[in-house]
């Protein structure tokens, strides 16, 4: 994919993902007076780095004249960048209050070297194997992404001069993930919210978390942003589409498929979430999957047994050790 004109003042540039088979994350620049704003920045690289930086320069756009960075969630495929832009312009980076906060915990988390220990007590928790505990798996550690100078909520205008582009709050795949709209053109940024063919991760952490929900946040998400009529859809994987409502509802229906499937799982017996998740249908089979992979399955398992458990079909069986779910 290259770099591309989208027509009224909107550029996409592709900003790679090593090692990700997302390939790249569409990084979008929004042309206003002051200099672009740029809706997300893509992974921390130095081939991330210079795809930017290029792609951008492909339309005349120096990386040192950008304006702000609008996080739409802080995962490091989309914030990772973000310190360095504003490191080489002084531009500002906003992000959902949600968003900063988790940004803030991390780092603090990683500065105490507490990152991986949370993990492992993590695994224990659901139920893992003694081999799954012991597998320290493949992944390099990710820098934390920069602390933002702006926070947003809900309805906000981003500071984008001579346009407008509010911030529509769509909690569920981070609890600060945001979609904004540019008013003036008809289109609207959906980050991983909404994705033309696949759907983005939703997962529960710690997996017991207690008065979290995220997928039923997502759920709530979706329904909010389907009844846009907005002209095009620009997310942050894939391509550009059109017919929001639609693709909104593809997704509430395969949730709801994956609900039930959780469901059917659930006997007056108690499972633990890591037998509970070994016996769902991956991409991969279970015998295949790394433990990172395994980790994220647990929390995907989680944000549905969480929802199911607010729906009044499960509970959890007892307080001890591991997460052991039940029919209610």
């Amino acid at each position: 994919m290259e770099p591309e004109d989208l027509g009224g003042g909107v550029w996409s540039v592709p900003v790679p993902i090593p090692g990700n088979p997302l390939a790249y994350t569409l990084v979008y620049a929004v042309e206003s007076p002051r200099g672009p704003v740029l809706i997300d920045a893509g992974w921390q690289h130095e081939d991330s780095w210079t795809a930017l930086r290029d792609g951008l320069g492909a339309f005349g756009i120096d990386i040192a004249d950008v304006h702000g960075v609008v996080v739409t969630h802080y995962h490091p495929d989309h914030a990772g960048l973000a310190g360095r832009v504003r490191e080489t312009s002084g531009a500002w980076v906003a992000m959902h209050h949600a968003d900063a906060e988790i940004v803030r915990l991390f780092r603090a988390m990683v500065a105490r070297g507490e990152h991986r220990a949370f993990e492992l007590s993590s695994l224990r928790r659901a139920g893992a194997t003694a081999a799954d505990l012991g597998d320290r798996g493949e992944r390099p550690q990710v820098d934390p992404p920069a602390v933002p100078d702006r926070e947003l909520s809900d309805g906000d205008l981003v500071d984008l001069p001579g346009r407008v582009l509010r911030v529509i709050w769509t909690p569920g795949h981070s609890p600060g993930h945001i979609c904004l709209h540019l008013e003036d053109g008809d289109r609207v940024f959906t980050g991983d919210h909404v994705l033309p063919r696949i759907t983005p991760h939703i997962g529960l952490y710690p997996y017991d978390l207690a008065g979290a929900d995220p997928l039923g946040d997502f759920l709530g998400s979706l329904d909010k942003i389907s009844g846009m009529t907005v002209d095009e859809v620009l997310p942050a994987h894939q391509h550009r589409f059109r017919g929001l409502p639609g693709r909104a509802r593809e997704i509430i229906d395969h949730h709801e498929r994956r609900l039930a499937e959780v469901t059917a799982l659930l006997t007056a017996v108690p499972i633990t979430l890591w037998d509970l998740t070994a016996a769902l249908t991956w991409r991969h089979p279970w015998p295949d999957m790394p433990i990172t992979a395994r980790r994220m399955a647990a929390g995907e398992a989680a944000a549905h047994l969480r929802t199911l458990e607010n729906r009044g079909t499960a509970r959890r069986a007892g307080t001890t050790d591991p997460l052991r779910y039940t029919l209610r």
